[in-house]
């Protein structure tokens, strides 16, 4: 049985599309979340998910060698629509999962466990889960720990975010801290492509500057 959509399904798929990981290599500070959550909750296979519009992708992974599988097959996409951990102790039992091919071919998943990836406002990113082959059940403070480790994921990904925002706003500080070609005559900048443009175009092209005009006092007497 697929999993409906959230309620804030366009919103969610946006704040996702914001932290521009999808697709992104391994990282070892991710890979030793799902470590942890195999350890803790003793499980053979741990994944951090990422749900867009089509798939589940998984950021990092332990004890599975697919990367992806479709949105109608995944756990992941029935946990993000609640704020507390998923938990399926036999999906065989279970008639969201019973017929899903996650679980009647390979990987057999019997088990199930897990805790939402959520923006600051509510929106639910993905998971990180714990699976295993057989039918079991979490303790509560393993459960515990496993939404520990959610937090932390999410947190990593603002890290990445806030990252990249920085490195961006370094290439435009250098870009704009070289040294100009400005005609003597006009004034107009030649930019990268080799086209003569105002200042003020060559500027706001480079960085979030906005340029505001005015006449100073020097002009303005000679006026």
């Amino acid at each position: 049985m697929s999993a409906p959509p959230p309620p804030r399904e366009e919103e969610r798929l946006a704040a996702l599309e914001a932290y521009d990981i999808m697709d992104s290599e391994t990282e070892e500070a991710f890979d030793d979340l799902v470590a942890i959550a195999s350890t803790v909750c003793r499980t053979p296979i741990a994944l951090i998910s990422l749900v867009d519009g089509e798939r589940q992708w998984f950021k990092a992974r332990k004890g599975l060698q697919a990367s992806q599988t479709p949105r109608e097959d995944a756990f992941c996409a029935h946990a993000i629509l609640d704020k507390g951990t998923t938990v399926v102790p036999d999906a065989t039992r279970d008639e969201r999962f019973k017929e899903n091919p996650l679980v009647t071919r390979d990987p057999s998943i019997r088990f199930y466990a897990g805790a939402p990836l959520q923006t600051t406002d509510g929106l639910g990113l993905g998971t990180i889960c714990v699976i295993d082959t057989e039918p079991r059940k979490l303790e509560d403070w393993q459960i515990e720990v496993l939404e520990s480790l959610s937090r932390q994921a999410m947190r990593l990904m603002e890290l990445r975010k806030i990252s990249a925002r920085l490195a961006d706003s370094l290439q435009k500080i250098r870009t704009l801290g070289e040294l100009l070609p400005v005609c003597a005559w006009c004034r107009k900048v030649r930019s990268d492509d080799e086209y003569w443009v105002q200042l003020e175009e060559y500027v706001t092209q480079r960085s979030d500057t906005r340029i505001s005009h005015g006449i100073c006092p020097d002009c303005s007497e000679n006026l």
